[in-house]
């Protein structure tokens, strides 16, 4: 059985952070014989660096963040972006799609910002920049 748990805080999760609420948890789940047949592997982890934003408040907290999304319905003929998500307010996000890679830039005649209400989102993720 696998039981796995990720973990988030607004500075960041620490490979000390995933250790600490590893063991603590273990401790627990062994003293209380919680998981059925007393056999599990316990894996605590963090969102990682593409980590999939879901929720208003990731889009709030990753404002600035270059990501990569998915839209339900097609906006300006596509359904596939990547942008700086320059703002979000009121379940409406900005994308800039001025530094976007080539597989996702805009043309030259289509706006370098774009707006995606969040309803029409099928996904989004950040996107590491190393």
């Amino acid at each position: 059985r696998m039981l796995r748990i990720f973990i988030d805080k607004p500075s960041g999760v620490t490979h000390e952070d995933c250790a600490n609420l590893s063991r603590e948890v273990s401790t627990i789940l062994d003293v209380e014989d919680a998981v059925p047949g007393g056999s599990y592997v316990l894996e605590v982890s963090s969102p990682g660096l593409d980590r999939k934003l879901v929720k208003p408040g990731d889009f709030e907290r990753f404002q600035g963040s270059r990501i990569k999304l998915t839209t339900k319905a097609p906006v300006n003929g596509n359904r596939h972006f990547e942008g700086r998500l320059e703002h979000f307010e009121s379940g409406r996000l900005t994308l800039d799609l001025a530094q976007a890679r080539k597989k996702f830039r805009a043309s030259t005649d289509a706006p370098q910002k774009l707006e995606i209400e969040l309803a029409n989102l099928e996904k989004a993720n950040l996107v590491p920049e190393i």
